[in-house]
């Protein structure tokens, strides 16, 4: 690896019943464009016992974007939201000024039959001028989505601009997502594609860079857009996410976002003293750590 890439290796880390691999932020790096938090959701085996049930928790600051290979995910929220996200969906909750929310296998799937869960969470950081708004749910169905085919490659703007396209997802500030499908072997090519930093994580399958192979569970982070070209072997899937970073850089607190931490802290107290906004008809509570 030169140096205007870092190579990030999955953290395992357990949610409830789940197992979830964390991938940003990391020591060296903390965003991505406005990209600040990632998690790669399975693929796990949902059954009787063990379905997906994250109770009600918060946020400030930012935007969560569910994107799902396979299974279902009941989002709820203090917005009064209920929506089911599917595979090629895009969920996209905006906190702002504060939400609360829940995620869970829907009803119709607890059947007692075994499903698979697989899928990315991804929270993208509000501008400064922006982290008071008002919150709020989009959802945009996967039919919704630009999508075409080249190279032996199948594309899929999640979110943001590139390649010349725009989805209905803009996003707060200059961002991309992209899913890329190789059919067979071939080249990504990025050059004047792509505008900002630019993370690839490998779904599956692997990439090559410089001659180094890159394979499922790692991210590849290329600190400037003048990355022209990645090689992918047949079959690989490979999220693209990244952008321009934000002016003034985020700080974390738990589910908290923010460029000051005097708002992290107060969010920490109003969710210890239950002054959040609550899910209609969820009592449930997940403390601070």
């Amino acid at each position: 690896m030169n140096n205007t890439t870092m190579l990030v290796e999955e953290r395992q880390r357990d949610l409830g019943n789940f197992m979830v691999g964390r991938l940003l932020p990391f020591k060296k790096k903390r965003q991505v464009g406005p990209f600040t938090f990632i998690d790669h959701m399975g693929p796990a085996k949902l059954f009787e016992g063990s379905y997906l049930d994250v109770d009600q928790h918060p946020h400030i600051g930012l935007s969560t974007l569910t994107y799902l290979f396979e299974g279902e995910i009941e989002h709820r929220d203090s917005t009064g939201t209920v929506q089911v996200i599917r595979p090629g969906d895009v969920g996209f909750m905006t906190s702002g000024s504060g939400v609360t929310h829940t995620e869970r296998t829907p009803a119709h799937l607890r059947n007692g039959k075994t499903s698979i869960m697989h899928g990315y969470q991804i929270w993208v950081a509000l501008p400064k001028a922006l982290e008071d708004m008002k919150p709020q749910f989009d959802f945009y169905g996967a039919a919704d989505l630009p999508k075409w085919e080249e190279n032996d490659l199948v594309i899929t703007l999640v979110a943001g601009e590139g390649f010349g396209r725009k989805a209905p997802l803009r996003g707060y500030s200059p961002l991309f997502m992209v899913d890329v499908l190789a059919k067979k072997a071939t080249h990504l090519y990025l050059k004047d594609q792509l505008k900002g930093e630019v993370a690839f994580v490998i779904v599956k399958g692997g990439i090559t860079h410089e001659g180094e192979t890159i394979e499922a569970g790692q991210m590849l982070i290329s600190k400037t857009d003048e990355q022209c070209c990645i090689e992918l072997q047949e079959g690989t899937q490979v999220l693209l996410f990244g952008g321009e970073p934000l002016e003034d850089e985020p700080l974390l607190l738990w589910n908290f976002v923010s460029a000051e931490k005097e708002k992290l802290q107060q969010a920490k107290a109003d969710w210890q003293n239950k002054l959040f906004p609550k899910v209609p008809g969820d009592d449930t509570y997940i403390p601070f750590p």
